[in-house]
């Protein structure tokens, strides 16, 4: 009897799997009638080592190699000769579309498709690289499909593991305070940290190919290239020194360059690597060292010629002198150091000792000395301080100063000691570190003072305002005008309260800025007239200021509020007559002010100039102190001033002033320029949509505030609902999103903050209005706002009606769209 499966290859787990099978029943019929070609491709395929499958006939009945079964996973039991749509039902959305073009005559192939195979019934992601080609029967019609494929996840892995290790380089490259670079074979610049644009000013193209010699002093051109050459062409390390303009300052200061060649498995040099860092310290200082070795060399040289082994040298000075040689004798020794190693170690040297022989008898001693002279007798120069003696005894600590020591003909033959008893110099040290740290706990201590009692006489008297009027309204029949002068009363308390805080918060850098690009001339000349109402008649104004504009970063309210505070101190200090000057100048320096370093800028200066009394020398440095005030009682807070100087620090610039009792006063604020603004598209404003009445999810976790807040809001005329704290909100919200028309949150709260919760309901809701309130947070001072609105407490019923007004109905839309 014949074999019907002859066609098939003996051997393999999938060839027995396919004669064992009854295929009459399937549209193929019994292998008799199926055709030459299908027996052909199967015998091929079976036979292949590369995992493969073909789907035949008008059911596309699946075959494969055994190379194709790990694949199949749990589908493997009942996957020979089933439709290849049902085999692979979990993934038809991605292969589908590949199988129909397949079907109709085009080849296809793919390169790392992702796919979720689910081999062992669980979700699992994979990468796979195959190809599909249309199986043509004997009449040439497309009978089905063949596919030979490769699963690529490891390989796709890999690559992103080493892209994240590659971005991981770069930004460690870019953090280090050295310079990376690296350079062809040929000497041309190829790559290189940021950081050398930052510090040359060169562009980011200006260092590539030779480029960066541009950066050099022109003195160490030559040198450098003729060292950089010469690597090159040996192979050698670069080692060298140059000099390089520094952008920020506009001075030159020493680098150091060094690189290693990377070589191919030939030998060949394919690249260099390097890196340079700054070393203008260390020059300076061994320009100083060298300077004293000259000296000390010069002196032990003329010593060595008349045979007095420097005597003169040693003995005129209180130092503790000594030169040893490379096998640790003593070549000099003045009578001051004899005597203090006699009182320490019990043993007077002398010239021709062995020093380090001389301590046997102190191991850790003896140990000590030898790593400290062997560093000398290499030819290292350095200083340092050292402690010696007894416990019982006094610990004498010294600075001890090591050179080499030359001959005549420059040969190196030991080294040289100067040692210089500095243990009262570090005790005075020690005791002023004491000192200087009582005076600053006691000044921090009378300036916690100095504010808290400011503070509370300030707040007390509002307070009392605020107390009186309230009694005053709890009257029984009060007349209106009355009524109503009392509630004016305590709403002008509530805004000088509020004011009086900002200035607190100005002054320790803490208030929320709303910083914005502004014309200061222009700010200038629109608050003039403002300024002459404010002092007065008989003061002049006039402003000195540039035609062209002059722009600055910075929140425009303070800035106003700055200038006036210096206005009025003006006119104080003028006693209400003179003449004050308003003085803009642009791309100034910013000087040294109060010990702090300059810089050059470009910053814009603004000059407040008085005929007046002038400040007192003994007064200057406490004018800018919270609640220091020379007016009398009544005639000011002592905070506009530190309003002035907490605006200028917090916006990145400062306050300089000058004063002469007399002739009057100058105050100087700088603040940096910035460019002027893009020209801005004009668009027409959302109209407001008032009178539409919004559901507001309220989170506030203060009860009173809460409750009034919601009053408010339904006043008028909105629903609210409360939520104390961030994670209640995010329920609310999750429980219903489209419930809500707008969420307005308080910033400071146990748990999740207001930023915090705005984040996330930004990510989950992107159309959803939200608006922060507080009266200060750490947050909202350093970060600003990041992008939300803000209302600021104290508010009123009018600031929360007009923060609304402009929030569109969220869920009337949604229902529209």
């Amino acid at each position: 009897m014949s074999d019907p499966f002859s066609f098939l290859p003996s051997g393999g787990v999938t060839g027995a799997e396919i004669r064992a099978r009854d295929w009459s029943g399937t549209s193929l019929g019994p292998p008799e009638a199926w055709s030459p070609i299908l027996k052909s491709t199967l015998g091929l395929m079976l036979a292949c080592p590369t995992a493969m499958f073909l789907a035949w006939g008008p059911d596309l009945l699946c075959f494969y190699n055994d190379a194709y079964r790990p694949i199949l996973g749990y589908r493997l039991e009942a996957a020979l000769g089933r439709p290849f749509r049902e085999v692979w039902a979990s993934i038809w959305d991605e292969i589908g579309p590949l199988v129909d073009a397949t079907l109709a005559g085009d080849s296809t192939t793919v390169t790392d498709m992702p796919l979720d195979l689910s081999r062992d019934g669980r979700p699992e992601r994979g990468w796979w690289s195959f190809s599909y080609s249309p199986a043509i029967d004997e009449a040439g019609r497309v009978a089905g499909l063949f596919c030979v494929t490769a699963e690529t996840t490891a390989r796709v892995l890999g690559e992103a593991r080493l892209r994240e290790s590659e971005d991981h380089y770069r930004h460690t490259v870019e953090l280090n305070p050295q310079v990376p670079w690296t350079c062809d074979p040929q000497g041309n610049i190829t790559s290189f940290s940021n950081r050398w644009l930052t510090l040359t000013g060169q562009g980011p193209r200006d260092p590539y190919g030779s480029g960066w010699i541009k950066a050099l002093h022109p003195e160490d051109v030559p040198s450098t290239v003729t060292i950089f050459t010469a690597c090159l062409a040996s192979g050698d390390p670069v080692d060298v020194d140059y000099r390089i303009r520094v952008a920020a300052t506009g001075e030159y200061r020493w680098m150091r360059a060094r690189a290693q060649p990377r070589r191919d498995a030939t030998g060949a040099i394919v690249a260099w690597y390097g890196v340079v860092e700054d070393i203008h310290d260390r020059k300076l200082a061994e320009r100083d060292l060298r300077a004293l070795n000259a000296t000390l060399e010069r002196r032990i040289e003329e010593a060595l010629a008349q045979r007095k082994l420097w005597a003169d040298v040693f003995e005129i000075t209180d130092a503790l002198v000594c030169a040893l040689g490379p096998d640790f004798r003593l070549l000099a020794i003045n009578r001051a150091y004899a005597d203090e190693f006699e009182a320490i170690y019990g043993i007077r040297p002398r010239v021709g000792d062995d020093l380090i022989g001389l301590l046997a008898h102190v191991p850790e001693q003896q140990a000590q000395a030898r790593a400290i002279w062997t560093r000398a007798l290499s030819g290292e120069a350095f200083t340092l301080i050292e402690e010696f003696g007894d416990p019982d005894r006094k610990r004498p600590s010294y600075e001890l100063a090591f050179t080499p020591l030359r001959d005549a003909e420059g040969r190196r033959i030991g080294a040289f000691q100067y040692a210089t008893d500095v243990t009262q110099r570090l005790r005075d040290q020690e005791q002023l570190a004491k000192a200087e740290e009582a005076l600053r706990q006691a000044q921090k201590m009378e300036a916690v003072g100095q504010l808290t009692g400011g503070v509370a006489h300030d707040f007390n008297n509002l307070l009392t305002i605020i107390r009186s009027s309230v009694d005053l309204l709890r009257k029984p029949d009060l007349p209106e005008e009355r009524r109503r002068r009392y509630m004016d009363a305590v709403s002008d308390t509530v805004d000088r309260a509020a004011k009086l805080t900002g200035q607190l918060l100005a002054f320790a850098r803490r208030q929320p800025l709303r910083p914005e690009v502004f014309d200061v001339g222009g700010r200038i000349a629109s608050t003039a007239d403002m300024l002459a109402s404010v002092t007065g008649a008989r003061i002049r104004v006039v402003v000195e200021a540039p035609t062209t504009a002059c722009h600055v970063l910075a929140d425009p309210s303070q800035f106003d509020t700055a200038l006036i505070n210096m206005a009025v101190n003006a006119r104080d200090a003028m006693e209400g007559e003179g003449t004050l000057i308003l003085r803009l100048e642009c791309r100034r320096g910013l000087p040294a002010i109060r010990g702090h370093a300059g810089t050059s800028g470009p910053f814009v200066a603004i000059s407040v100039i008085d005929q007046g009394t002038g400040i007192a020398p003994a007064e200057l440095p406490h004018i800018f102190e919270p609640f220091f005030t020379t007016k009398e009682v009544g005639k000011g807070t002592g905070l506009g001033l530190s309003q002035v100087i907490g605006f200028a620090k917090q916006s990145g610039g400062d306050v300089d002033v000058a004063s002469e009792l007399g002739r009057g006063t100058t105050f100087t604020l700088y603040l940096p320029q910035a460019e002027p603004p893009a020209a801005e598209v004009a668009h027409q404003p959302r109209a407001a949509l008032d009178g539409q009445a919004l559901c507001i999810l309220v989170v506030e976790d203060n009860l009173d505030v809460g409750r009034f807040c919601t009053q408010i809001l339904e006043e008028l005329g909105h629903g609210t609902v409360w939520a104390r704290n961030g994670e209640e909100a995010l329920a609310e919200i999750e429980r219903d999103p489209d419930r809500f028309d707008a969420v307005f949150s308080d910033v400071v709260m146990p748990g999740m903050g207001g930023i915090a919760l705005a984040r996330r309901l930004r990510a989950l809701l992107p159309d959803l209005p939200i608006i922060l309130t507080s009266g200060y947070s750490d947050v909202l001072a350093r970060e600003g706002t990041h992008g939300f609105d803000l209302v600021r407490k104290p508010y009123s019923a009018a600031q929360v009606a007009e923060a609304f007004r402009a929030v569109p109905g969220r869920r009337r839309t949604a229902r529209a769209t």
